[in-house]
């Protein structure tokens, strides 16, 4: 396009140093039958001619550039590959009734990597319970009007994290995949779940048997905002 660009503006260039000569001519044949022309008459002339061929050459510049600025959609190179990530798909992920996880390991002996890959997976879920905890408990606290809600919310959270930890062996393994790496390393795949039915029984059954937040816990209230903030995870997904 650039190289266009330059060819019209040569063009356009020739054109007016011809278009100039000619004027010479005709001016000095004009000056042998009428006398003498008028300089400030050849001046003004002369001016209306190079801003034309300059308004010119300004038009085309702004049309090649309107020309490069065209942006080209992305193309996927030959020889690109798609990755599949293992357990990717929505029957592994958390919904209302589960808390899932999918983490990997890697390691040059099989049962070195798939403890990895658990232990990844349970921190995940670990997190992802924690934080649902935290939200619950806010919006409780917020709901019920506890009389120390730092105090509350921090005793609750705490309460909630020794419940999991105790629950984390006994995590379902959902799904488990092994791959040969190129240098002959292993790579396992595992997914885990948590039913929320069973980790709500567990909290409650530690709740209610502490003195400090038994006259601000009210079960039945807890259990409704568990469930709603539960059902978030199929609605944003």
């Amino acid at each position: 396009m650039f190289q266009y660009f330059k060819t019209g503006i040569a063009a356009a260039l020739n054109a007016g140093a011809g278009a100039d000569n000619q004027r010479k001519t005709a001016m000095e044949a004009d000056t042998i039958q009428h006398g003498r022309s008028s300089t400030s008459q050849k001046s003004r002339v002369n001016f209306l001619w190079r801003a034309c061929f300059a308004a010119l050459a300004v038009t085309m510049l702004f049309a090649a550039g309107g020309c490069r600025s065209k942006k080209e959609l992305p193309t996927i190179q030959a020889g690109s590959e798609r990755i599949t990530i293992p357990f990717s798909s929505d029957a592994y992920r958390t919904n209302s009734d589960n808390f899932r996880a999918v983490n990997m390991g890697t390691s040059v002996d099989y049962s070195m990597a798939r403890r990895i890959a658990l232990q990844n997976a349970r921190t995940e879920l670990s997190a992802g319970i924690a934080s649902t905890v935290r939200a619950v408990t806010a919006q409780y606290a917020d709901q019920r009007q506890v009389g120390n809600r730092q105090e509350f919310q921090t005793r609750m959270e705490e309460e909630s994290r020794t419940v999991v930890n105790q629950m984390l062996n006994d995590v379902r393994v959902i799904g488990d995949e092994v791959f040969r790496e190129p240098d002959g390393r292993m790579t396992v795949w595992v997914a885990i779940e948590m039913a929320k039915d069973a980790l709500m029984n567990s909290m409650n059954d530690r709740l209610s048997r502490d003195e400090r937040l038994r006259l601000d816990y009210d079960q039945h209230r807890f259990r409704q905002i568990f469930d709603e903030e539960m059902r978030k995870f199929e609605t944003n997904r």
